[in-house]
């Protein structure tokens, strides 16, 4: 039995609407996933995510592995409720600390082996050490470990790291299935409730791409992400990876975009099939200051704003824009208070989760191209 269900229930083009089904609530795609890396999404309570009526979040394995620890979290019941979130939870492997933290860690067949960035310890993050992590979080999604290129590379650097993302998948499959089995026969659920996600790598080069998903895809898991872009590329080669790439992928499982993005980069590549997004991009942009409106980006630390009475957007529902001016944000973000981190994050989060309902929305009436096109020109500030 699979412990992920997922049904297409409309199409507009390559664009689809699906329903997402875990043990833990139904996901409806596409979706944008909050970042919660150390177990919060920064600066809000988790009360405010379901306010927003959140159905996902997303949590990192390199960072609750060394703080507080996976076991310490096992003890105390699990990540759900060491957090006191009650919705579905991904976890990435650590897979993209590979590529951030490039310069304190070691990249080895076995694993990876990193210096903590806390306080310099040396510890090594294997493919099967990342399927057990995950296993006592009890997160819903679980992602494989990856290697990820920085662009540009080569293309044999691309390869190689292709091919050892994919002999870590195929170590992280088995050591799954194993756990399942195992697992199964004590009549326990918690490991058969966890689904597990491949990852896709080879850069920016169609071959490799290709025969990454020929070979993943035969591992069966139970969804698929399309990993190493927005790694610094050119934003039309990533719509071209993200495009071929998706079209290659099974059209009766969930495709999940790793770190993308903006808002016009998320419709763009929902346009090419992608059902998963996450990003740190909404709540980090917020704690900078930088507002996302449907007619572009605002700076609420510009000097224009200090006596504007008006909302951050006079359309959008949120708690920020029904209570408060700009020029009141402008001055709790100029004078470092920590209420304008929860507030412009609120709004954002908003904008977001508001873009892929509306998305969902166009699709299901066969109006998204209309839809997109309007949304681009918007953000771009141009006129209908």
């Amino acid at each position: 039995m699979s412990p992920l269900g997922f049904t297409v229930t409309h199409n507009d083009g390559f664009a689809r609407v699906g329903r997402l089904d875990t043990s833990r609530g139904t996901i409806e795609t596409p979706v944008f996933m909050p970042v919660g890396t150390q177990g919060t999404v920064k600066a809000l309570r988790q009360a405010d995510l379901i306010d927003l009526d959140t159905s996902i979040i997303l949590a990192n394995t390199y960072h609750l592995w060394l703080r507080p620890g996976d076991e310490l979290i096992a003890h105390l019941g699990g990540l759900h409720r060491f957090i006191g979130w009650s919705r579905p939870i991904l976890t990435d492997s650590g897979g993209y600390q590979v590529f951030s933290l490039a310069q304190n860690r070691v990249v080895r067949e076995e694993g990876v082996e990193f210096q903590s960035h806390i306080d310099g310890t040396s510890h090594l993050l294997t493919p099967e050490g990342a399927v057990e992590i995950q296993d006592r979080f009890g997160s819903d999604i679980a992602m494989t470990l990856d290697e990820c290129c920085p662009y540009p590379v080569g293309h044999e650097t691309a390869a190689s790291a292709m091919e050892r993302s994919f002999r870590w998948a195929q170590r992280s499959r088995e050591k799954l299935l194993h756990s399942r089995e195992l697992i199964s026969s004590q009549g326990s659920l918690k490991t058969l409730g966890q689904a597990q996600f491949g990852i896709i790598q080879g850069g920016v080069f169609e071959d490799l791409r290709k025969r990454s998903v020929h070979r993943t895809v035969e591992l069966g898991f139970e969804g698929y992400a399309i990993g190493g872009l927005s790694v610094g590329e050119p934003i039309e080669v990533m719509y071209n990876v993200v495009s071929q790439t998706a079209s290659l992928l099974p059209i009766n499982l969930p495709r999940y975009l790793m770190g993308v993005g903006t808002p016009e980069d998320i419709v763009e590549c929902v346009a090419h099939g992608i059902d998963m997004f996450d990003c740190v991009m909404p709540t980090r942009n917020a704690r900078n200051g930088q507002l996302f409106t449907p007619y572009g980006r605002i700076n609420i630390k510009n000097a224009a704003y200090a006596k504007d009475n008006r909302p951050i957007d006079e359309d959008c529902s949120c708690y920020t824009c029904r209570h408060h001016t700009r020029a009141y944000l402008r001055h709790l973000f100029m004078a470092g208070e920590m209420t304008a981190g929860t507030l412009n994050t609120l709004h954002n989060l908003t904008f977001y989760l508001d873009t892929m309902k509306k998305i969902r929305e166009a699709i299901a009436s066969q109006t998204f191209e209309k839809f997109r096109l309007s949304f681009l020109n918007s953000m771009a500030g141009l006129s209908p």
